[in-house]
């Protein structure tokens, strides 16, 4: 199969994943094949009393073995080491050493979310501005805010992992990020597929990430998703499950590299697989669109039409998979709409 209406074929050459089930494709996949869960309980530092008390964290994350540019690490948060290390690894995997493709033909498309920043970041500030409060913010403007590091908001602004997966590959390209939480990084891959097509780009790094995990996150989280109250790991987060009781917190990154099929061909790249079409939609207005997954319809049926395929070529499914009663209600409803009989096999 190839892609549909005379467009350039799109392959992925290049894989990266920073996950709480693995760090790199071989110990990531591993963890799926043995069905090893990434969740674990809480520790005592940041359970607090909060209702949820599971997260999906990744240990034994060293950012100094995958990111080449160490000194930008004091202007990284979490997230962004996550995604700049996913980054990496996938142009390791596709075997592109800096040089080896046109500066101007290498873009960067990410995906990212609400990054937060951590209580000790501000805390100088906060006792100024505590110590001042009768006399108003202007006081704290004077004083308090000499107590922010000047470089602090690079840490939060979600343009920021493209821009450090540019600089670590001098990748001069398009450039672009996508915000929209958990679709970003589908989002950042159509939009990067769109751009090798309008032939602005040969190579294309794609990816997205999002750590969850500081205690103002979690606390933001508890106040309006609907987490997992569970105290079991192994019973937490049954997506599509009869008794699935909501999602957990967790962090993580991951990454492709995606070319020009004649670009991969002649270098001798080794080729995962072909992007034949990508689609995206909107619920729009109304809770009864949302509960249907108007979007999701939308976006299946305008990837099938690029792709030229139809329901009975598809082979398999990566649902998201939230496990909240309310969102896996709509995804299974969208998937039956837009491919029929087809979405029980």
């Amino acid at each position: 199969m190839t892609a549909g209406h005379g467009l350039a074929r799109v392959v992925v050459t290049g894989i990266g994943v920073i996950s709480p089930v693995g760090l790199g494709c071989d110990s990531f996949w591993s963890g799926l094949v043995s069905g090893r869960s990434g969740i674990r309980p809480l520790d005592g530092s940041t359970a607090w009393d909060l209702p949820s008390r599971l997260v999906a964290d990744i240990r034994d994350f060293d950012p100094e073995q995958h990111i080449y540019h160490k000194k930008f690490l004091k202007v990284m948060s979490r997230d962004i080491q996550l995604g700049v290390a996913a980054a990496s690894m996938a142009m390791k995997d596709a075997g592109l050493a800096r040089g080896m493709v046109d500066p101007d033909r290498l873009g960067v498309e990410f995906g990212s979310g609400h990054i937060s920043t951590t209580p000790q970041e501000l805390a100088d500030a906060a006792r100024s501005f505590a110590a001042d409060a009768s006399d108003g913010l202007s006081q704290f403007a004077e004083h308090g805010m000499g107590q922010i590091c000047p470089l602090w908001l690079l840490k939060q602004l979600p343009n920021m992992p493209a821009c450090h997966v540019a600089i670590e590959h001098d990748a001069r390209g398009p450039n672009n990020t996508i915000t929209a939480c958990e679709t970003s990084a589908l989002l950042a891959l159509a939009e990067a597929v769109r751009v090798i097509h309008r032939d602005v780009a040969d190579v294309m790094i794609v990816g997205a990430c999002s750590s969850h995990l500081s205690p103002l996150e979690i606390a933001r989280q508890n106040a309006f998703e609907s987490l997992s109250r569970g105290s079991d790991p192994s019973q937490a987060c049954r997506p599509f499950d009869r008794n699935r009781d909501g999602t957990v917190v967790g962090e993580g990154a991951g990454a492709f590299v995606i070319e020009r099929y004649e670009h991969a061909v002649k270098r001798g790249a080794k080729i995962y697989g072909e992007v034949l079409g990508v689609g995206a939609g909107c619920d729009g207005l109304g809770v009864q669109n949302r509960a249907e997954g108007v979007g999701l319809i939308r976006a299946i049926e305008a990837a099938l039409r690029q792709s030229n395929l139809t329901p009975r070529d598809i082979g398999h499914i990566n649902a998201h998979g939230k496990a909240t009663q309310r969102d896996d209600w709509a995804e299974a409803r969208a998937y039956h709409h837009a491919l029929g009989m087809k979405a029980d096999d």
